[in-house]
């Protein structure tokens, strides 16, 4: 069952022309539930214009700073974020679910850490949690943002990371980098591509005294910056990435089709969820588990529906399924049988997956 909670808009305010910042009122008694590490997020629920809403946002705030805050940017014909920007106030109610994700690594206070950090316009949000909380968490460890944004004045919480340069002095520096402004330094203009990702990992980045590197943006982006990381001699398990956009290419297509004609019609499909079965047939109309079984009455957690945030991640206990996307789990996880019920196609008469892992 999907857990949502009714939380109060304690503030929010604009951060950029086209972000605002949201802070939430948890309760005294929900603060236990609501207990987050750095790098998580919110599914954030509402009913606009009769239809049911659900978002993912990361959490921008550290679970050091006992807050629950979480930007919102604008996007074109965006629903819940046009709806954030122009009608959202203070004193308002959203459901929230509690945080979850897995874009983190935990804290050790008794080791010295090299850390680097990738972000592109709103890919700083979690990047924002994660650097506060093991600058705070680790005192002799080390963070290196390169930060990807449109002009200077579009760049979310840039006061905010400048404040923290100043109290780590020596620890944090900040690179920022703009597509539509000139600097003087013509280095820092444009995207990152390979030609730039390589004068980084020559110049500005010592690649074998880097523990581990954070990337958040689109998803070329994310897979451009990791695999040049790999080149040039990081280890595939020190890079952490959360993909905010997705797209789907020609490759991807390819697959999603070959995985459809492996769809199997009418499996019998069993949901465990709460301790409970829900059983039903999976409909024609229908390709993924999620979406059949909330046409067929089940209540299960989900966001996104593009295989992004694994809100909906659940385990196959029996049958079979193949994913059309994935960009969430690991190999371990898939390996372990987990899947992402709103990309998961059924391929066998019968399927068992649970919720309660």
């Amino acid at each position: 069952m999907a857990d949502f909670y009714n939380i109060k808009v304690a503030d929010i305010y604009k951060e950029t022309k086209d972000t605002v910042v949201i802070t939430f009122d948890i309760p005294e008694d929900l603060k236990e539930t609501f207990k987050f590490k750095q790098g998580q997020h919110l599914t954030l629920r509402k009913e606009i214009n009769g239809e049911d809403i659900r978002r993912n946002y990361s959490l921008c705030s550290s679970p050091l700073d006992n807050q629950w805050k979480v930007a919102v940017k604008t996007i074109r014909g965006g629903v819940f974020s046009n709806y954030a920007f122009n009608t959202l106030k203070q004193g308002d109610a959203l459901q929230l679910m509690p945080p979850h994700g897995e874009f983190y690594i935990d804290c050790d206070p008794a080791t010295a850490k090299n850390y680097i950090a990738f972000a592109a316009g709103s890919g700083i949000t979690p990047m924002l949690s994660i650097i506060k909380t093991h600058l705070e968490s680790e005192p002799n460890s080390t963070f290196k943002l390169f930060y990807l944004n449109r002009t200077v004045k579009s760049i979310i919480f840039k006061e905010e990371i400048e404040q923290l340069k100043n109290e780590y002095f020596g620890r944090f520096q900040v690179f920022y980098f703009l597509t539509k402004e000139q600097r003087d330094i013509p280095f820092l203009n444009g995207r990152f591509d390979k030609e730039k990702l390589a004068v980084l990992t020559k110049t500005f980045i010592d690649v074998p005294d880097t523990d581990h590197a954070f990337i958040c943006g689109p998803q070329d982006m994310i897979f451009l910056i990791s695999d040049e990381l790999q080149a040039a001699g990081l280890p595939k398990e020190k890079i952490h990435y959360e993909l905010f956009f997705s797209g789907s290419s020609e490759e991807e297509n390819k697959h999603i089709a070959e995985v459809l004609d492996k769809k199997v019609e009418g499996t019998q499909v069993t949901i465990i969820d709460g301790g409970k079965e829900f059983h039903f047939i999976m409909d024609d109309d229908f390709d993924n588990i999620l979406d059949g079984a909330l046409a067929a009455g089940a209540d299960l957690p989900f966001a996104c529906k593009g295989g992004v945030c694994s809100t909906c991640k659940c385990q196959v206990k029996e049958g079979a399924v193949e994913m059309k996307v994935n960009y969430a789990l690991d190999d371990n996880e898939v390996a372990q049988n987990y899947i992402l019920s709103c990309q998961a196609v059924p391929t066998t008469d019968k399927v068992v997956v649970d919720f309660d892992v």
